[in-house]
C-alpha cells in the first residue's frame, strides 16, 4: 500500500527519535514486526488531517505546529495546539505516549518570546514509518484486538477491501477477514455527525465543537467508545471489546470542500477512528419485542448506562444473537454496541430503552448488587486519565457522579427502572421539567453556596454547573429552596422552550475543592429523593418523557 496522500492529506513526515521505546504497536510495516518508539503522539487539525509524529526533549508546541505545516500544508497561524481541555502555550513534557492532539482555531496569537525552532531538512524527509493501522494506546485491555487487527491486515494485503457501512449519521466501514466476513467496525472521528468529512451530509462544525448532543464535541465519540468498553470489567455487559487507532486507507471519505481541496478518487487518507469487534448477530433489539430478553442481560447493560450517563440506548444499538433453544423457548442475548454519546460533559437528558421493560422492574440479584457495590469511580476515573489521556475532566466526574448516584440507589433498594426514570427529564405542560437527579445536583449546588464557597460570586455569576439561565436562578438556587422543591416538581416557569432553560455548562468549571464538598452535599441529598420518589410514583401512571436517540 502507497502512503502518499494527494491534497487535503499528503505525504505524512514524522521526526527521528533517539532510542527508547514505547507502548505504540504498528501493523503493516516493512518487516512485519512491531515498530518501538517513545513518545509518540498523534496531531489532527479541525479537518480531520492526521500526523503521527515522535517527539524529541527539546520539542514545544510550535515545533510541532511548525512539522504540521510542512507536512501536510495546513495553516497555524492563529491556531492552538490543544490537548483534551489544556491549552499547550509551549512545553510538552507532560504529554503521555499515544496522546491525541488537536490543532484548532482561536483568538490566540503565536507568543513571540518563544523560538519557533524549525526541523531540518534531513528530518523533514524522513516519513511516518507507521503501518496502515497503528493502535493507540496499548495496554493488557486490548490483547483481542492485537489479533483482529492482524487478521484485518493479512486480508487487505490479499486484496480484501473494507466496504462502507450505509445506515447511521456517520461514516462507518466494516473491516474484514481473508474470507470476506466482517470482523470489525471502524468509525473514524473526522466522518461523525457534523464533521468535516462525513460522508452523508452532516458536516458543518469543526472537530471540537458541540456536535449532536451539546454536551459531546464532535470527533470526540471514538474514545467514548474505548471507554465503555474499559468500563465494562470483566465484560458484566458484553461490550465488543474496542480501540483507538490511527488507519490508513483509501476508503475513507475525504469532502471535496474542506479546505476547497480537490480530491482523486482511490487516495490513501488516515484517519483517527474507534475499530470494534464485529459481533454476528442475528437482528437487533427493534426488530424483536424485549419479553424474551433474559433479566441479568438487561440489568447488565442498564447498570452500564446509568455509570455512563448513556445518553443514546436505543433498540437500534442493541444486537440480539440467538442461543440454543431450550424447550419451546429460544433464548437471547444481548450485545450493547454504540457508546459514542455516552460520558458527556454535563448533564442532559440520557436516553434508556429499557427504561420501560418489565426486566427492568424486577428487583436486582445478589451477584448484581454485589458487582455494584465493589465498583470505584475513582480508580475508575484514574484508570481512564492513564488509558484515555484525551478525556475531558468534566466527563470523569459525570462517571463519578453516576456511578456515586448508582450504587446509592441500589444499596437503598431502587430497581433499573426507578434509578433511570430519576435521571430521566420529564415532559409536562409543554416543557421539558429538570430530572431528579438534577434536582439533587441544583440543590447540592445551592448548600455549597451557602457554607461560603460563593461559586456563583467568584464566577462572576456567569458559569453554572448545571445547564439553568442565569433569569431563572433567582426562584431556584437560593436559600429558600429546601427539600420540599423535591415534592414540589417545580422549575420552569414562562412559555420558553426546553433549549432556553438549559443552556450547557460544564461539571469541570468547579474546583477541587468545591467538587469534593459538592459531592459530599450530593451524597447528603439522596437519600430523601429516593424516598420521595418511591412515595410519590407508588400508584403513579406512566409519567410522559421527552427523550429521543440519535440513532448513532
Amino acid at each position: 500500500m502507497s502512503h502518499k496522500l494527494d491534497g487535503l492529506v499528503h505525504t505524512q513526515m514524522a521526526v527521528a527519535v533517539s532510542s527508547g521505546s514505547s507502548n505504540c504497536e504498528c501493523y503493516g510495516n516493512v518487516r512485519g514486526t512491531p515498530v518501538r518508539r517513545r513518545r509518540r503522539v498523534f496531531v489532527q487539525t479541525e479537518t480531520g488531517c492526521v500526523l503521527g509524529m515522535d517527539l524529541d526533549r527539546s520539542d514545544n508546541a510550535h515545533t510541532v505546529k511548525r512539522r504540521l505545516q510542512l507536512a501536510l500544508n495546513v495553516p497555524t497561524d492563529e491556531r492552538s495546539l490543544t490537548f483534551g481541555d489544556v491549552i499547550l502555550k509551549n512545553d510538552l513534557s507532560a504529554i503521555q505516549n499515544d496522546s491525541q492532539l488537536l490543532l484548532t482555531k482561536n483568538v490566540m496569537h503565536r507568543s513571540l518570546s518563544t523560538p519557533c525552532l524549525s526541523p531540518t531538512g534531513r528530518i523533514l524527509q524522513q516519513r511516518d514509518q507507521s503501518g496502515p493501522i497503528e493502535i493507540l494506546g496499548c495496554s493488557s485491555h486490548c490483547a483481542r484486538t492485537k489479533e483482529l487487527v492482524k487478521v484485518i491486515m493479512k486480508a487487505i494485503k490479499n486484496g480484501v477491501d473494507p466496504i462502507p457501512v450505509h445506515g447511521g449519521l456517520g461514516g462507518a466501514y466494516y473491516f474484514r477477514n481473508s474470507r470476506g466476513e466482517s470482523v470489525a467496525i471502524v468509525k473514524p472521528t473526522d466522518e461523525e455527525p457534523f464533521a468535516p468529512n462525513n460522508p452523508k451530509g452532516f458536516v458543518g462544525k469543526a472537530l471540537g465543537q458541540p456536535g449532536l448532543k451539546p454536551s459531546v464535541r464532535v470527533g470526540e465519540t471514538g474514545f467514548r467508545e474505548v471507554a465503555a468498553y474499559l468500563l465494562d470489567y470483566d465484560q458484566f455487559a458484553n461490550v465488543p471489546p474496542t480501540v483507538l487507532v490511527k488507519i490508513t486507507h483509501s476508503i475513507f471519505n475525504v469532502n471535496d470542500d474542506v479546505n476547497g481541496n480537490n480530491f482523486e478518487s482511490r487516495k490513501n487518507v488516515s484517519k483517527i477512528a474507534s475499530l470494534q469487534q464485529f459481533i454476528p448477530h442475528d437482528f437487533d433489539a427493534s426488530d424483536h419485542g424485549p419479553s424474551s430478553f433474559p433479566v441479568a442481560t438487561v440489568h447488565r447493560i442498564g447498570i452500564l448506562d446509568i455509570r455512563i450517563f448513556n445518553t443514546d440506548r436505543h433498540a437500534g444499538n442493541l444486537l440480539v444473537q440467538k442461543l440454543n433453544r431450550v424447550g419451546g423457548f429460544c433464548q437471547m442475548e444481548l450485545i450493547p454496541i454504540d457508546h459514542g454519546l455516552c460520558l458527556p460533559e454535563s448533564l442532559e437528558d440520557p436516553y434508556f430503552e429499557w427504561i420501560h421493560w418489565p426486566q427492568a422492574s424486577i428487583p436486582f440479584s445478589e451477584d448484581e448488587l454485589e458487582y455494584i457495590k465493589n465498583l470505584d469511580p475513582v480508580c475508575d476515573s484514574d484508570m481512564l486519565r492513564k488509558e484515555l489521556p484525551m478525556i475531558r475532566e468534566a466527563c470523569l466526574r459525570v462517571l463519578v457522579l453516576c456511578t456515586i448516584f448508582l450504587k446509592e440507589a441500589a444499596s437503598f433498594g431502587l430497581c433499573l427502572s426507578e434509578i433511570g426514570e430519576m435521571m430521566s427529564r420529564e415532559f409536562s405542560r409543554q416543557e421539558e421539567q429538570p430530572s431528579e437527579l438534577e434536582v439533587v445536583c441544583i440543590e447540592a449546588k445551592r448548600m455549597i453556596a451557602n457554607s461560603d464557597m460563593s461559586v456563583f460570586e467568584a464566577k462572576g455569576g456567569e458559569d453554572y454547573m448545571f445547564d439553568i439561565d442565569s433569569e431563572d436562578l433567582e426562584g431556584v438556587l437560593f436559600p429558600q429552596m429546601s427539600l420540599d422543591f423535591l415534592n414540589k416538581g417545580l422549575f420552569c416557569s414562562g412559555s420558553k422552550g426546553a433549549s432556553d432553560h438549559y443552556p450547557l455548562s460544564m461539571l469541570a468549571d468547579m474546583s477541587k475543592e468545591e467538587w469534593i464538598l459538592f459531592l459530599e452535599k450530593f451524597k447528603e441529598l439522596l437519600y430523601p429523593a429516593f424516598a420521595n420518589h418511591r412515595s410519590s410514583s407508588t400508584g403513579q401512571i406512566q409519567r410522559q418523557r421527552l427523550g429521543t436517540s440519535c440513532q448513532f
